[in-house]
């Protein structure tokens, strides 16, 4: 009798450890439900769900007299997401943050950016104020910077050397030959700016007659310095258009007129991508390559764009 009442108070006694359905399986933790803040947004310090538990008991039975009462996630943020508004360090990223200020592109697989026109000039003067440079004469040695805007006449009558000075005058550089390729051919490997196939009239180029012949009325002493520069060979008509203007000379990053308008001079003192006359003999559309001139030599053809690292 003894032995049996023994028994069963040691049976009772085992019974009290049992947790109930519902109830935390170790006391204080959070419920695992709630973990997670709302997608896309940081915890900031937050609570699970936004809402503390307002010390409301698990099941009946309290989390070991602790609520959850606005105990932040340790403050870990969602994923690797970063806080909302804070750019990825300067990278694109699918309009995220911009790599390249305003007028410019970034050049496909470089950490470059590229003007989006070809460039006008603008005078600096002495008493601080500026105006626009005439794009029909050459500058000689005005303080003149690049600027790169669309529906203007681009500048025309420029050497190497005064299109280096004019970028930097801007915070910018020429282009190397590899950020002019990779600009205008993209990541496709384009022989001009619209595509692989040579369409005429997409871009300005192909003009006859020729403008110089056509200006002095003869082919006969006028290809000399002094002639090729003056001022009324490309006031023209259907010479130098303005920039953008051939709506289909734009690759699919939003650089225009890479083929024909203006030669382009770039970096390694040669010019790129033909004229308003000709894209063809000295390498189709993309890959016109002048290098029979010095890096000061200019004429009504010569023009420029520029470039610069990106953010």
């Amino acid at each position: 009798m003894r032995a049996a009442l023994a028994l069963a108070v040691v049976l009772a006694a085992c019974g009290q450890g049992a947790p109930e359905d519902g109830e935390p399986d170790a006391a204080g933790e959070a419920d695992a439900g709630g973990s997670m803040p709302d997608a896309g947004a940081p915890d900031a310090g937050m609570p699970d769900a936004g809402t503390p538990d307002a010390g409301a008991p698990d099941a009946g039975t309290p989390d070991a007299g602790t609520p959850d009462a606005g105990t932040p996630d340790a403050g870990t943020p969602d994923a690797g997401t970063p806080d909302a508004g804070t750019p990825d360090a300067g990278l694109p990223d699918g309009g995220v943050a911009e790599a390249c200020p305003g007028g410019m592109a970034l050049v496909p697989g470089q950490r470059s950016c590229i003007d989006r026109w070809e460039a006008a000039l603008v005078e600096d003067l002495p008493d601080g104020g500026s105006q626009r440079w005439n794009p029909y004469y050459n500058p000689g040695a005005k303080a003149v910077r690049a600027e790169s805007s669309a529906a203007r006449q681009p500048q025309g009558y420029i050497s190497g050397t005064q299109s280096a000075a004019a970028c930097a005058r801007a915070g910018k550089r020429l282009c190397t030959l590899t950020e002019w390729m990779a600009a205008c051919q993209g990541p496709a490997k384009r022989t001009y700016p619209y595509g692989t196939v040579y369409v005429s009239k997409e871009c300005n180029e192909g003009r006859t007659p020729h403008p110089v012949v056509q200006y002095f009325g003869t082919s006969t002493g006028v290809w000399d310095s002094q002639h090729m520069n003056d001022p009324g060979i490309n006031q023209q008509a259907n010479t130098v258009a303005d920039s953008g203007a051939y709506a289909k000379c734009v690759t699919p990053e939003g650089v225009a007129d890479m083929v024909g308008n203006l030669h382009e001079w770039i970096a390694d003192k040669t010019f790129k991508g033909g004229y308003y006359v000709d894209a063809k003999i000295n390498g189709n559309g993309c890959y016109y390559r002048t290098t029979a001139h010095g890096f000061d030599y200019h004429d009504y053809s010569t023009g420029f764009r520029c470039c610069r690292d990106a953010f």
